[in-house]
């Protein structure tokens, strides 16, 4: 399943995280998930080269999989796509 920029900055609000502890939990660097959180959709790679497409599309695919784990991880769950469009459910620790 794809998961979205919007999805990620409502999961990270959701549990009250900041940036840099969303950062350290999927241990990759602050400036990544701003920008893994700056579209609404799914992030995408811009500019560069031909050749280093498939390099930069491989490091954002594995930023997204870190962030994905840490945030479910945290209880968040990540809902598919539907007509009402993608969804978040987290789980609240008593």
């Amino acid at each position: 399943m794809k998961v979205t920029g919007a999805q990620i900055r409502a999961a990270r609000a959701f549990l009250r995280w900041t940036i840099a502890d969303l950062a350290n939990a999927a241990d990759i660097g602050s400036s990544t998930v701003q920008a893994l959180e700056a579209t609404d959709g799914v992030p995408t790679i811009k500019g560069g080269f031909e050749r280093t497409m498939e390099h930069r599309e491989a490091v954002r695919n594995e930023a997204i999989a870190k962030v994905k784990e840490a945030l479910e991880a945290a209880g968040m769950t990540f809902l598919p796509a539907n007509a009402q469009g993608v969804g978040l459910r987290g789980r609240i620790e008593s």
